[in-house]
């Protein structure tokens, strides 16, 4: 079958520019005189970040206690032999003393670190039902299969929150003292516990359900709390601002970790005498001993952290600007020899010709 010239020229696109691939291009030609000079300058200035980085980042201070309970590293060690298989594990409490011979200063941040702990296993990590923690009432009685088995509980009701970040919460409570001389009492350091999670996590992706004539307790109605809990989610807080799903220590444990060591606010220090700080003196850390974390060959840590312009401490972005710069200087001046040595032998050819 032939085709005649108006059927051809029908499916040919339209003869202008774009359509026809005619329009101006740009490409720029690399030339010795142009890359030799970006490579120093880019290597200069990831170098100049990298120290900036570094040193901010050894600038700031940490404190740090390891409370995990094996034999001969702290005193909780009653504690972590009192929870070994059993679970849920009995409470138990134990206390950390530290002394400060000058200001610690803030405003101080107050973590707590989990290793060996994988929250990025693929498995746990869909373990949850996003929808039923946005508020919505037919994921709260109907949750996701990717819940399972922490979807129903053993009675047939529907577990909320599901799934196995929900039922894996870390439990471990604190609270702060100061003994501002020897021999006095001991006065309660304020710890701030609100805005400790992402603004975007706590406004936008996490919801309670409509309250039930003003109650969260009847929104709940008919759900089961996750084996593991003690409480149902609805009284995880007095505050109704900071229970249920939007419940700030539960918005800050769902965001999983990429790591298996990893660390979480747990309360920004910043109120009253201690705004500017942590003063001299000695403290007590009384802790509340209930995560068990010997099982899998976990530790549990505390940290007490300050903060720099560039977040918390992490050397690894200053070092890595470091290496990066240091390599594009390296590879500046490879290139400047090669193009010095074969420069002249270009020269020569083109005298010859």
């Amino acid at each position: 079958m032939t085709w005649s010239a108006t059927a051809r020229g029908a499916q040919q696109p339209d003869n202008t520019a774009f359509t026809q691939q005619r329009l101006p291009a740009w490409q720029p030609l690399l030339s010795a005189g142009i890359t030799l000079p970006l490579f120093f300058c880019v290597g200069l200035a990831f170098i100049g970040l990298g120290l900036g980085l570094y040193y901010s980042s050894n600038a700031i201070k940490e404190l740090e206690y390891d409370y995990t309970g094996y034999p001969g590293t702290s005193n909780c060690t009653v504690c972590a032999k009192a929870g070994e298989g059993r679970a849920p594990p009995p409470k138990c409490s134990c206390a950390w003393y530290f002394t400060l011979p000058e200001l610690f200063h803030g405003p101080v941040y107050l973590y707590y670190e989990l290793t060996n702990f994988y929250q990025n296993n693929r498995r746990y990590g869909v373990s949850r039902d996003n929808a039923q923690l946005s508020g919505m009432v037919s994921a709260l009685r109907h949750p996701v299969n990717e819940c399972a088995p922490y979807q129903f509980s053993s009675a047939g009701l529907p577990i909320a929150p599901c799934g196995a970040i929900a039922n894996s919460l870390f439990n471990d409570s604190f609270s702060l003292w100061h003994q501002r001389w020897p021999g006095g009492p001991y006065v309660e350091v304020p710890l701030d516990r609100t805005g400790i999670a992402w603004w975007t996590d706590y406004h936008v992706k996490f919801h309670n359900p409509p309250l039930v004539n003003g109650s969260l307790a009847l929104a709940f109605r008919g759900t089961a709390p996750p084996p593991n809990w003690h409480k149902p989610v609805y009284e995880l807080s007095p505050d109704i601002n900071n229970t249920g799903f939007i419940n700030q220590d539960f918005v800050v444990w769902m965001r999983t970790a990429a790591l298996p060591t990893f660390r979480k606010l747990y309360a920004r220090i910043r109120q009253g005498n201690y705004s500017a700080g942590l003063p001299r003196g000695s403290y007590r850390v009384d802790i509340a001993y209930n995560y068990p974390v010997c099982s899998f060959g976990g530790q549990k840590r505390i940290i007490f952290s300050s903060i720099a312009w560039m977040g918390g401490k992490n050397p690894f972005l200053g070092i890595a600007y470091l290496v990066v710069g240091s390599l594009c200087i390296l590879m500046g001046f490879v290139m400047l020899v090669v193009y010095i040595r074969y420069q002249d032998q270009n020269v020569e050819e083109e005298d010859e010709e």
